[in-house]
């Protein structure tokens, strides 16, 4: 890689000088999308020059802090179900062109086997993300991919023939772009929204962008139980209310922290909050229970178990610290026996139990998103090329378009699918 840089730019201060630099296709964004499409694009067109400009020195930031240091390459099952954003028709043509079993091959033929843990999730058998990105490094220079970090492309402007993109203080000509900058979340990494401007300068829609899979605050309250359940977690169902109605319900792992909730149900119900302004949130303690279900269990246990305490019973359900806090915060004495269990009591409990309301007063912003929800309207892309309908020449993929999937691997297969569309066109 650094060989690469020496050919084609020499430093110049904080930055770089690439003029004189040319080649048939310049990608824009050196993230797993960006990497991807370079290499499937000298895999399938070997005589197409690529070089990838990045702005940032050391490449690689979001796929080395992925999955916990793991790096979830993808999930065993990917539909467009499991994403949210433009229209799923789109997305389930984009996602049939580089299925799972093809990611999964690629990975193994660049010496990243996959192994296969709950949830479908598929993770490197070395369980390290820097694995992960020095082997696709290592088939970027094997395939004659330039890489050239520290390269911040600023601007890009349509020209004659082509494209003129403004790097660091020098401009560059390329008959071909690819816009592979991600969106706003993990901003260190480089995603600072800057490629959403330069493809609206292009003429581009932009979806207005949210934080997604991203950790909600909640109220500090007298009633908060957040805090002294900090580290805690159990299954739970959250239900997104807006105008009155019940809008969304996912279930999942819920994790209480010292400033809210997050794990998987909370990140991903997370996009759907955060993009209704006005709505509110609901946690239901026991999954698929409703009131009337709930109120039955207590029956039912008061019969057969009348000497029970109301604190012991219900921590068969849920963690001991969650149910004395639940209890807590309704003000129902847990030394209660269940024969003694008033009615009145017992309807209040159920009913806080199925429908806890969740006091969201925000959320932890980009910088601990793990994607952006919004981007690149999917309208305006060619699905069988990834190309630009209103700016042709150019290509668009990964995070920057308005796709956003759930917990689990899915947006590196988006990422994965996308560059490999697009890879297939950009060099014919």
């Amino acid at each position: 890689m650094r060989r690469d840089f020496d050919r084609s730019c020499e430093r110049n201060g904080g930055g770089v000088n690439c003029a004189g630099l040319t080649s048939h296709i310049a990608i824009v964004g050196a993230g797993a999308a960006g990497v991807a499409a370079a290499i499937f694009t000298r895999q399938l067109h070997p005589n197409s020059s690529v070089v990838v400009f990045d702005g940032a020195r050391v490449i690689g930031a979001k796929i080395l802090v992925s999955g916990g240091g793991r790096c979830n390459v993808t999930n065993a099952s990917v539909t467009e179900a499991d994403f949210w954003g433009g229209r799923r028709t789109v997305i389930r043509r984009v996602l049939r062109g580089f299925p799972v079993d093809k990611t999964v091959a690629f990975f193994r033929d660049i010496g990243v086997p996959l192994h296969e843990e709950p949830g479908g999730k598929l993770f490197p058998d070395s369980n390290r993300a820097r694995d992960v990105l020095n082997a696709l490094l290592r088939e970027a220079a094997r395939v004659g991919v330039k890489i050239v970090s520290g390269a911040k492309v600023n601007d890009i402007a349509r020209g004659k023939d082509g494209f003129q993109i403004s790097i660091s203080g020098s401009r560059i000509a390329a008959p071909r772009v690819v816009l592979a900058t991600g969106g706003r979340s993990l901003p260190k990494s480089g995603s600072d929204g800057t490629g959403l401007e330069i493809a609206r300068r292009l003429g581009h829609t932009i979806v207005p962008t949210t934080p997604a899979l991203v950790p909600l605050l909640l109220d500090t309250g007298v009633d908060a139980v957040h805090k002294e359940l900090s580290g805690v977690s159990h299954e739970a169902e959250l239900t997104l209310w807006i105008d009155g109605a019940a809008d969304t319900r996912l279930a999942g792992s819920l994790l209480w922290t010292h400033f809210g909730i997050s794990g998987p149900v909370t990140l991903n119900m997370s996009r759907h909050f955060l993009r209704h302004p006005g709505a509110r949130l609901t946690m239901n303690f026991l999954p698929g229970e409703t009131f009337e279900t709930v109120e039955d269990w207590w029956i039912s246990c008061a019969r057969r178990n009348p000497q029970t305490l109301v604190s012991t019973q219900l921590a068969t359900r849920l963690p001991s610290s969650v149910a004395a806090a639940v209890l807590a915060r309704v003000r129902i004495d847990g030394a209660t026996t269940l024969a003694h269990f008033a009615r009145e009591d017992r309807r209040k409990l159920s009913h806080a139990l199925v429908t806890w309301p969740l006091r969201i007063t925000g959320d932890r912003g980009y910088t601990y998103a793990e994607v952006t929800a919004g981007g690149v309207s999917l309208d305006e892309i060619d699905p069988s090329t990834m190309e630009s309908r209103v700016c042709p020449g150019l290509w668009l993929v990964g995070e920057i378009l308005d796709v956003d999937g759930r917990i689990g691997g899915f947006n590196f297969q988006w990422a994965w699918s996308s560059a490999y569309v697009a890879a297939g066109a950009l060099g014919a």
